[in-house]
């Protein structure tokens, strides 16, 4: 484990708080992610469920999370499943949890090893009514893979048919917006290893260095600092490569004249930051990409602005979208009376704004929740404007990590440089 130690306070409070929520005479079953194969006989790193973590802190695969709160026995409220370990796998593989090591990390009682399960779980069906499913909802990602929990729904519908099974999604989701104290100051840490990262790299920004060159040091810097690593592919794309939005090739070279849009992110104990700048490979600026950058910087800082508690990622595009038409009137990419005479259904900006404002943020980069969720305090969201305009080979976006509080925000970011003299004197900096 690379990160601090987690106290178990903070997994038992994120359990009493779903356990709030859950119909009488219910059960829970978390299973943890499966070990991806990469090919041969590799498996891509193992990543934890996010919901499994957010409950158990728990980052060891082929474990089992239980909760039956309604249970006559106590012991078998809180059940969680492990791995048992051998002589054999733990030379080929290390040290697995013991029972005490589980119990210590997650402040769970009752630590049973994963062969266990089924027999344990087919006692608690006889008295138990309702059956909640850790099935992932992400109406934007729908992979190919059957992971694991949908073959274990597949599974227990065959054997437990008459059982009433219920989403688990709508009730951690909405407890994950809520960021408890611990995870914003372990998001804060994340964003600190960002940040210090993010300082080292101009000094490898010149012309004829490999995008991937800048992606090497990101990582290196990320992890000599402790992170798990990227929270997300990183995307270092020079010239017209930052006007495809998840551009992760990382295979160009950087060119004298143009610029390099950033966008990366650590994570550290499993918890995402996600920052973007934009840097000329000559450092400095030209006219037109300094006139294009305030322009993004004028949008940023009025998006910042209006991340308050009580509206919602939609209002607030909405309202950072027609911010943008008078910044591109200004730029000469249309004039108002195109403006006036463009399709609804089309909007003018959409040309050049070609994503969203903001999404959430915390065990994953982009975190649960939707866009018409009202923002309250504790709520951890991206502030992320851009322009891309293929024409002149040129994307910038800026983009820092914001927390909602009781009266405002706090920019979580706000000590990495973006100012454009700021990028330019950090440039030359690091080049002399």
């Amino acid at each position: 484990m690379r990160y601090s130690k987690i106290k178990s306070d903070l997994f038992a409070r994120n359990r009493k708080k779903l356990i709030k929520r859950l119909a009488a005479n219910s059960v829970v079953i978390i299973n943890s992610n499966d070990e991806m194969p990469r090919n041969g006989d590799q498996y891509f790193p193992f990543r934890q469920n996010s919901n499994l973590f957010y409950l158990s802190g728990i980052v060891q695969e082929k474990t089992s999370l239980l909760l039956y709160p309604d249970n006559k026995n106590k012991e078998l409220r809180e059940v969680l499943f492990i791995r048992k370990s051998s002589s054999k796998l733990e030379i080929w593989e290390g040290r697995k949890l013991t029972p005490d090591e589980a119990k210590e990390i997650s402040g769970i009682e009752t630590i049973r090893w994963e062969d266990e399960f089924n027999s344990i779980f087919a006692e608690l069906m006889t008295a138990a009514d309702n059956i909640y499913l850790n099935i992932p909802e992400n109406p934007k990602f729908n992979p190919e893979i059957v992971v694991k929990e949908y073959r274990f729904e597949s599974e227990l519908k065959k054997k437990y048919p008459l059982h009433t099974y219920k989403r688990l999604a709508p009730l951690i989701n909405e407890l994950r917006l809520i960021k408890e104290p611990e995870e914003i100051e372990l998001i804060r840490k994340s964003c600190e290893i960002t940040r210090d990262t993010f300082m080292k790299v101009p000094g490898h920004i010149r012309a004829g260095v490999a995008e991937y060159e800048i992606e090497a040091a990101i990582t290196y810097e990320y992890l000599k600092r402790g992170a798990n690593g990227h929270a997300f592919h990183p995307i270092v794309a020079s010239g017209a490569n930052a006007c495809v939005l998840h551009y992760i090739k990382n295979n160009s070279k950087l060119k004298k004249g143009e610029l390099v849009l950033l966008d990366f992110g650590s994570e550290y104990a499993n918890y995402a930051a996600d920052c973007s700048r934009t840097l000329p490979v000559d450092g400095k600026f030209s006219r037109r990409q300094k006139e294009l950058y305030n322009s993004t910087l004028r949008v940023f800082r009025y998006a910042r602005s209006i991340m308050k508690k009580g509206t919602t990622i939609n209002k607030l595009h909405k309202k950072v979208t027609s911010c943008w038409e008078e910044e591109h009137i200004k730029l000469g990419l249309y004039t108002r009376k195109d403006l006036r005479n463009q399709d609804k259904d089309e909007p003018l900006w959409g040309k050049y704004y070609l994503h969203g404002t903001s999404h959430f943020m915390g065990l994953d980069v982009h975190d649960v929740g939707n866009k018409d969720v009202e923002l309250k305090p504790g709520m951890v969201l991206t502030c992320e404007p851009g322009i891309y305009i293929p024409a002149e080979k040129t994307g910038i976006r800026l983009e820092n990590d914001i927390l909602i509080t009781e009266d405002g925000n706090v920019d979580l970011m706000d000590n990495i440089p973006v100012e454009p003299e700021e990028i330019e004197m950090l440039m030359n900096a690091e080049k002399h």
